[in-house]
């Protein structure tokens, strides 16, 4: 499989195509899309999906993907390595950004595609995206900041897109479900907050019921449930930061990062360092 890489931590170019020559690849960078016209199918880890006029897609790095064009399509593309917020003049505070959406950056497979919830927000960031696009061409001693700031209102939108049409997918089960997935992942690190008695108060369920009900909802315990959607932060954490993996354990309140492993590698079957190196999101 071809890796794409990123010469720059930040571009963003346009492109006019009526054939897509490339091969699926996957990329070392972040990639946002914007379809200004045409219409065709996008491949995303072997799964195609239609794609047309307005459509607006995130791609984390190392997802498989590509596309297939049926009628002349214009393309913006925003791509920037985990590395563009990290200087100290940004105005945005990426190590922030990235811990509030890394379980849902973690969850994206699970609703690929244009994840936009609202045509309000879409065409918010559509005309963001448009004066990213001139700031970028203009290039004055403004433009930098103007795109740092329009990119991280993008960023967050897009976040908040992904996890409503999660948690909408998890109301369709019970619609209490999606609610108690949303307050477990928001307090993550917080065991106080998880317990089954403040859980059972929070939403209504009695206490000597409430592992029963979580179970037969997620199909997990609450338990193995709280512990892998912890790993899966792992695994964005691992992929997309250059955290030691005792800072990674101690953020997400593992006893230490002899815990953390041998959870990790009795959830997936390898080690972090194998994991790592296979460049896979596992699923």
């Amino acid at each position: 499989m071809h890796v794409a890489t990123l010469n720059k931590i930040f571009e963003i170019h346009i492109e006019e195509l009526d054939v897509w020559e490339k091969r699926p690849y996957k990329n070392n960078f972040f990639e946002i899309v914007y379809v200004e016209k045409g219409s065709g199918k996008q491949c995303i880890n072997q799964h195609e999906f239609d794609y047309h006029e307005g459509n607006i897609f995130l791609l984390p790095p190392l997802d498989c993907h590509g596309f297939k064009i049926d009628q002349p399509s214009k393309f913006y593309f925003i791509r920037f390595t985990d590395h563009y917020f990290l200087k100290s003049d940004r105005l945005t505070d990426y190590n922030a950004w990235f811990d509030k959406i890394a379980y849902i950056l973690a969850n994206y497979n699970k609703v690929p595609g244009d994840i936009i919830s609202s045509e309000r927000e879409r065409a918010f960031i559509i005309n963001n995206i448009q004066s990213i696009y001139q700031e970028y061409t203009a290039s004055d001693s403004y433009s930098e900041s103007i795109i740092s700031g329009a990119l991280a209102s993008i960023l967050n939108i897009l976040a908040r897109s992904i996890e409503k049409k999660y948690v909408d997918q998890a109301n369709e089960i019970d619609n209490r479900f999606g609610e108690i997935l949303r307050y477990i992942n928001t307090h993550i690190i917080d065991q106080e907050k998880l317990r089954i008695p403040l859980l059972a108060e929070q939403f209504g369920i009695a206490k000597s019921y409430f592992s029963e009900y979580f179970k037969k909802q997620a199909g997990v315990s609450l338990a193995d449930y709280i512990l892998k959607s912890k790993l899966r932060i792992v695994e964005t954490k691992v992929l997309h930061t250059d955290l030691t993996m005792k800072e990674i354990a101690w953020q997400l309140n593992f006893t230490d990062s002899s815990h953390l492993a041998r959870s990790f590698k009795k959830v997936y079957g390898m080690t972090v360092k194998e994991f790592k190196l296979s460049g896979q999101i596992c699923c």
